[in-house]
């Protein structure tokens, strides 16, 4: 995926539409640039743009803006409710996409730089790109504001990073970073411009250790709007990770609360980041203890509790910036296409998608089964005594959709970047060691996406074993789909993680991966024949008999009758029927060898280099008795016909 910064300056004017419009039009016109949001504020007299681009073409979108705004805004005219330095008050650059913290430091000194030099204009830098201790705090930086900026140029210890320390009264000076993701939260509150701030001295972040604060990493201020006729808390989330929109939002409550004053909701100034408002609605689903899976209604969730939607609409395909800065390649992803588009790209004259990508596409069906038959099951008024179970058992399959899903294409970029790799030039010796580095770089990629699709898979033995025999029995079928879809994954990634394998030139690496898969060989080989493995507990009983009647193993030492009583979930007790199929007479070596040496994986392991293919196949943990057995006997049929 291509480098990604976003970029998010903060102009000095919210009033004149003429001037938002201009500098809206010098950024959308930047090649490579993307506006994403403008968000003025009449009351602030300040207008928030939020755009994003390649690291080369941020800059020159900014530095657009800022010619246009160099024209168009005047600083001795400027009065509003926002703290402010200069007409282009403050520009940050933050990492989103394959770019380092680095390298956004490096276009903030780039673009304080050319500033500087073109519009002679005073620069400070804050944040990660500040050259000292003193200047990362952008309150620091900013104390006195535009009106106290003359006599602070004239202190040496406030001369300007880049530029002459002069003042020039129509532009004031600019603040130019690079820092993490911010979120611009605001709380409203029916009461006065003080009381607001009252509050937001009370949760951010204090200046020391006698006044420590209750937030970390927030800093807040009060303010009345008068556009809405009511005072907000302002508050800046430098981490929204360890202060989040909910722990803000509760914490004015309780003030506000103490302080009867009515909170009518908050408003989100700029873009947001998905976990910021998925962190907050799964609090909410937490303390109320409520059961939502799909992203879309926790979404709704979050907007809902905080209130996001008070003061306007708050739309989440334009507000989440996850939503915003898909790229041409998701949208070209496998699992964008139709079934019928992937059936028939895995059948094209193509390497990929292939074998990976399919078993990776089959088991994500299998987790969608499982899913499936517990939502058939959660709420209906027969189940009723197993919603709890539900809700424990649901979560794991729905979780684990998207992340088998995420495989498919996995898959196809990994071998992508191995065929990638081999075209590569090997005239000279640099190059031919360059494109070794890299083929082996592309095995490895090779090798991960399977075994942790594999690892993924295993972890869902247990949830649909829990599931056979709590589910709704009128989904057995389903589930039987659900097994067979699960075990066709595990099938494919222990081929291709071995097929990988054997071509790794880095023996430090392999030995670790073949440990790694020793290791998980035992849990793996139970986890893929737990339908078949019967004990005369009452309760393994039905789900063998349920879900996988036919992979019963012939000639088992358990005697099960041909009806299992079996008592339901609301309590009405029938015998379920268990099948045998018949087994040819010719072939009872096969399934006798197959009983006898199944129980003995420690002796044969699956991975070892010297095992004929056949065997070790035949031998495989992660194949149950049945797909085993229909392999042997159509090996001893085609030796026969031989």
């Amino acid at each position: 995926m291509a480098k990604l910064v976003e970029c998010v300056p903060n102009f000095s004017e919210g009033r004149n539409k003429e001037v938002i419009d201009a500098l809206s039009a010098a950024i959308s016109k930047t090649v490579g640039c993307r506006l994403l949001d403008v968000d003025p504020g009449p009351s602030t007299n300040r207008t928030v743009f939020t755009f994003v681009g390649s690291p080369e073409a941020v800059v020159e979108g900014a530095l657009n803006a800022a010619r246009v705004a160099f024209q168009k805004i005047d600083m001795t005219k400027h009065k509003g409710e926002h703290p402010r330095l200069g007409a282009l008050d403050v520009c940050p650059f933050i990492p989103v996409r394959n770019v380092t913290m680095e390298e956004c430091v490096t276009c903030a000194n780039r673009f304080a730089g050319r500033l500087a030099d073109e519009l002679h204009v005073p620069v400070y830098l804050y944040g990660e790109a500040a050259r000292s201790e003193s200047r990362r705090s952008l309150p620091a930086v900013r104390a006195g504001e535009y009106e106290a900026l003359p006599a602070k140029l004239l202190n040496p210890e406030w001369a300007p990073d880049y530029g002459k320390a002069d003042f020039v009264p129509s532009w004031g000076a600019t603040v130019c970073g690079a820092r993490k993701f911010l979120v611009a939260y605001n709380i409203n509150l029916l009461a006065t411009k003080e009381l607001a701030h009252r509050i937001a001295l009370n949760i951010r972040e204090g200046r020391g250790k006698e006044q420590p604060g209750r937030l970390k990493r927030v800093q807040a201020l009060g303010w009345f709007l008068e556009e809405e006729n009511l005072a907000q808390v302002s508050a800046n989330l430098l981490d929204y990770e360890i202060s989040s929109l909910h722990m803000v939002y509760e914490e004015v409550c309780k003030d506000a609360k103490e302080m009867n004053l009515p909170v009518i909701g908050s408003q989100l100034v700029g873009l947001i980041p998905l976990k910021a408002l998925m962190d907050s609605a799964d609090f909410y689903i937490k303390q109320e203890k409520l059961f939502i899976l799909e992203e879309e209604h926790k979404i709704r969730l979050g907007i809902c509790r905080l209130g996001l939607d008070a003061l306007s609409p708050f739309e989440p395909r334009k507000r989440i910036i996850e939503y915003l800065v898909q790229d041409d390649a998701s949208e070209c992803a496998l699992v964008k296409q139709t079934l019928a588009g992937f059936v028939r790209s895995v059948g094209a004259r193509t390497a990929t998608p292939g074998g990976g990508s399919v078993a990776a596409a089959v088991a994500a069906m299998g987790a969608a089964l499982g899913c499936m038959v517990g939502q058939m099951t959660y709420g209906k008024k027969q189940f009723e005594s197993l919603d709890d179970v539900m809700r424990k058992l649901i979560p794991p399959f729905h979780t684990a959709v998207d992340q088998l899903l995420s495989a498919v294409d996995a898959d196809s970029n990994a071998f992508a970047s191995y065929m990638a790799a081999l075209k590569l030039p090997k005239g000279t010796a640099e190059e031919q060691q360059k494109r070794s580095d890299a083929l082996q770089d592309g095995l490895k990629e090779a090798v991960y996406v399977p075994l942790h699709l594999a690892e993924k898979i295993n972890s869902l033995w247990q949830p649909l074993q829990e599931m056979s025999q709590y589910g709704n029995v009128g989904c057995i079928s389903d589930l039987q789909v659900a097994a067979k879809a699960l075990e066709t994954g595990v099938f494919g990634a222990y081929f291709n993680v071995q097929i990988n394998l054997k071509q790794i030139k880095d023996d430090e690496f392999r030995t670790q991966t073949l440990h790694h898969v020793e290791s998980k060989s035992k849990s793996l080989w139970t986890a893929a024949l737990w339908p078949t493995r019967l004990s005369s507990s009452a309760r393994s009983l039905p789900w063998a008999a349920r879900v996988l009647p036919w992979t019963i193993p012939h000639g088992s030492s358990h005697r099960i009758p041909w009806t299992i009583p079996h008592r339901s979930a609301h309590g009405s007790s029938h015998r379920i029927p268990c099948r045998r199929i018949p087994r040819p007479t010719t072939y009872r070596w096969i399934s006798g060898w197959m009983c006898s040496t199944r129980h003995t994986w420690t002796t044969w392991s699956p991975w070892s280099s010297w095992t004929p293919w056949a065997w070790s196949w035949s031998r495989s943990p992660w194949l149950s008795s049945s797909t085993r057995w229909l392999w042997l006997t159509w090996k001893a049929q085609e030796t026969q016909a031989s």
